[in-house]
């Protein structure tokens, strides 16, 4: 069997423990088998096995261990010892091994190998470490097999009283209201002893006071900190600073201890009124003084702080309650007074008031101490000062009619000197309110009168300013508005409102309304407007239209028949006249342009124009615009080719001048039979000319002598002709430099038939044959009878 002794330390001595180890048997199952005891190694028990009839063996535990215990912080000059490990296989010749595993094991717990002894090689601390579980074996050193069981046993750290208790702050800050009543908790501290608390009284703290008596208590097992005086005043003392001790042991000597301050701020309550240092205040104002004006300031005391703090200023009673009035500055909680109406020196000098200041915020629990206010006395003095003019209103208004005459007077202002002086005052208009002129002032009596007609519709309102100044004393002004309305007159017409563009469908009936129109007029009856419509007394009964009156400032245009044609009249002129119904009665005519549209079944206005007409039914407005674009492209086309080709032509020296010269008759010819139209024989003779003629394409003052041509012969060719003059003229060096057309009327070569004119017929005075006009055929044959008959007529002439 193995054993082990434990050294344990105590504070005066040391105890040997003899650990007992446990033996298990193994038991038979016979009635007759005993627990037996015996130090030997084992024992043999003979029995017959029911099967086998083998020799059972009893083994049993060579150790076990308990619970040991061992001081904390050992400070003996040896390692402290533990204790001793053995079992009954050491024979002491060296062949066990001892070996020690678990916590600690071979840092904290060193075992002698050999022996068995165990030490602790440094100083525990429970607060680190309180319970160790190590484990114990015995080794055969030269098989390396057990010759016992591994078993496990416990160390536990004996507790020692090594820590002082500790607060959770090094310092509390705590607040109470002041006034409390004795006992009103404060503040709960706290402190910990990392000792154990199971063992002994290391761990048992006990609170006291040290510093803070006698306004202050603590609770010695809780550590709640209580007030111990009544009535303590903040504005006596405010800030206190508490010291409390934790003492562990139970608070016995010997024990160990910890302290820790409390800052204990006591907070304000309103249980202080406020108090004025003075009874009575004085203050003066000058009489000009304008309302808002600060006079002075007036304080009431109050020794509490913040909100309880807080104080309001009234005027409670006195003679210039009306006139003055007092605010409280919150920054400062001053009284403010000030000037709440204007003063007067003459009316009153002196007055005098009783101000009341009073805390905003009563503490219902203290008004037993009395009320929560003060009062003084306040004397106001009023300066006189050489006031300006003062007017009898603050402002004025005058009415005058928009037909007022120049210079008639339209209204007075009156001002006065408020000083005793009573000093004279004169008128005067600020012209930067009237820059037209249009009033003026007389400036002995301040009547106002025109300078210039007025006119309502232009400006309906003026706005002018008026100034009263002391004689004595210009410095001395001041101005009054003055508001001038000008009152309407009858004098402008109505007229059509807009101008309408009112069209009639061809296809209307009799009775359709085609147009409303409405009036307006510039003027503002005071009843409002009224119109009236009706046509002119020339058309009092218009065949084509009528006018209704619709009793509401506006009139209807009924047609009066059915149908209306554009290929007639495109256009009708209605002229309406526009009554109102103010005195005198004004009255305009207009006229209403009327065009007839034609207009589809549902009285759609399609078109209005008469050329209209002339379009086909079918073409929509973009067809039209494409033809009236390509029609404008061709004269832009033509203008240009007609530019290119125009020379510049000579001016008409005489009408019979037939190279450049185009006779217009604007008259129809009379036929074949009319022989008087064209002498051919000016285009034959070109000595028919006027020769005083010059042309008119040339500068006055240079004259050009008109070349002369040789004489044509008679029966010359006409294509030989025109030849001959269409060279003379690109020769000519007095042409002019533009271009010019010369017409030569030449009809071409002969033709089959031979012409139908005798152009020889003005030299050949013998009888004509005409049986070539038989050749023609029968279709021809009136044509040959009728010039036949027409060369015998202009023969005989």
């Amino acid at each position: 069997m193995l054993t082990a002794s434990l050294e344990m330390m105590r504070t005066h001595s040391f105890l040997r423990v003899l650990l007992w180890s446990s033996v298990l048997y193994v038991v038979h199952m016979t009635p007759s088998q005993k627990r037996t005891n015996k130090h030997s190694h084992s024992e043999r028990i003979t029995g017959l096995s029911e099967n086998d009839g083998k020799t059972l063996h009893r083994t049993k535990r060579g150790w076990m261990w308990n619970q040991f215990f061992l001081l904390e912080e050992y400070t003996g000059p040896d390692t402290q010892y533990v204790g001793k490990l053995h079992t009954d296989q050491d024979k002491g010749d060296g062949n066990l091994k001892y070996i020690l595993t678990g916590d600690g094991a071979g840092s904290l717990f060193i075992i002698d190998e050999n022996t068995g002894d165990i030490h602790a090689a440094k100083k525990l601390d429970r607060e680190e470490k309180s319970l160790y579980v190590l484990r114990a074996k015995a080794i055969d050193r030269k098989t390396g097999r057990q010759v016992e069981p591994e078993s496990e046993f416990i160390i536990k750290i004996h507790d020692i009283n090594d820590n002082e208790p500790k607060f959770t702050k090094d310092m509390y800050t705590a607040s109470i209201p002041e006034m409390s009543g004795v006992g009103t908790s404060v503040i709960q501290v706290t402190a910990t002893d990392a000792d154990d608390a199971n063992y002994g009284n290391s761990a048992k703290v006990v609170y006291s006071i040290l510093q803070g008596q006698p306004y202050f208590s603590v609770d010695p097992e809780t550590g709640i900190i209580k007030t111990a005086l009544p009535d303590m005043s903040r504005e006596n003392r405010e800030q206190y600073q508490v010291v409390i001790q934790a003492k562990d042991m139970g608070g016995q000597m010997g024990g160990l201890s910890g302290t820790t301050t409390v800052n204990i701020t006591l907070t304000d309550v309103n249980d202080n009124p406020p108090r004025f240092p003075q009874s009575s205040y004085q203050f003066s104002s000058p009489e000009s003084a304008p309302p808002g004006t600060p006079l002075g300031r007036i304080k009431a005391n109050d020794p509490d702080v913040g909100e309880n703090a807080e104080i309001e200023y009234s005027i409670s009673n006195g003679d210039g309650s009306d006139m003055f009035d007092i605010i409280t500055d919150k920054d400062t909680q001053e009284g403010i007074i000030t000037v709440k109406k204007h003063l007067d020196f003459e009316n009153k000098v002196l007055y005098t008031l009783k101000v009341e200041a009073s805390n905003t915020h009563p503490d219902p629990r203290f008004l037993q101490l009395g009320p929560f206010k003060d009062t003084a006395f306040v004397k106001i003095s009023v300066e006189d000062i050489d006031e300006p003019p003062v007017f009898s209103r603050p402002w004025y208004l005058i009415e005058v009619d928009e037909d007022a005459k120049e210079g008639s007077i339209i209204g007075r202002v009156v001002a006065q000197d408020p000083d005793i002086a009573k000093n004279a005052i004169k008128y005067s208009v600020d012209r930067h309110t009237d820059l037209d002129r249009i009033f003026n002032i007389y400036s002995g009596n301040g009547s106002l009168f025109l300078s210039k007609p007025l006119d309502r519709e232009e400006t309906p309102w003026h706005n002018i300013t008026v100034i009263a100044t002391e004689i004595n004393n210009p410095k001395q002004s001041s101005q009054i508005p003055v508001f001038i309305r000008i009152l309407d007159i009858n004098d402008h017409a109505p007229e059509f409102a807009n101008y309408y563009e009112t069209f009639v469908c061809e296809n209307a009936k009799a009775g359709q309304l085609i147009q409303t129109v409405s009036a307006i007029d510039k003027d503002q009856p005071p009843r409002g407007h009224r119109f009236f419509f009706e046509l002119v007394p020339e058309f009092a009964v218009h065949p084509n239209f009528s006018v209704v009156d619709n009793k509401d400032n506006t009139a209807g245009i009924m047609t009066r028949r059915n149908g209306y044609s554009r290929s007639k009249t495109s256009t009708y002129l209605l002229p309406i006249i526009i009554f109102d119904n103010d005195y005198p009665i004004q009255s305009s005519t207009g006229t209403l342009t009327i065009r007839v549209c034609a207009c589809d079944s549902r009285g759609n206005m399609q078109s209005c124009s008469a050329e209209a007409l002339l379009l086909p039914a079918g073409l929509s407005t973009g067809a039209l615009v494409a033809i009236l674009l390509c029609i404008i492209i061709l004269l832009i086309v033509l203008f240009t080719a007609l530019k290119r080709q125009r020379k510049k032509e000579p001016l008409i020296i005489s009408k019979d001048d037939v190279r450049d010269n185009i006779v217009t008759y604007n008259d129809e010819g009379g036929g074949e039979e009319d022989t008087q139209a064209f002498d051919i024989g000016t285009l034959r003779n070109p000595e028919a000319r006027e020769e005083s003629k010059m042309r008119r394409d040339v500068i006055p003052d240079t004259i050009f002598q008109i070349r002369r041509t040789a004489p044509l012969w008679e029966n010359i060719d006409v294509q030989d002709f025109i030849h001959r003059r269409l060279k003379e003229n690109d020769s000519d060096p007095a042409a002019p430099p533009y271009d010019s057309l010369a017409t030569y009327a030449y009809e071409g070569n002969d033709s089959i038939a031979n012409s139908l004119s005798s152009l020889e017929s003005l030299t050949t005075e013998g009888n004509q044959d005409y049986d070539y006009l038989s050749d023609w055929g029968p279709r021809f044959k009136k044509l040959a009878d009728m010039y036949v008959e027409f060369m015998s007529v202009f023969l005989d002439k």
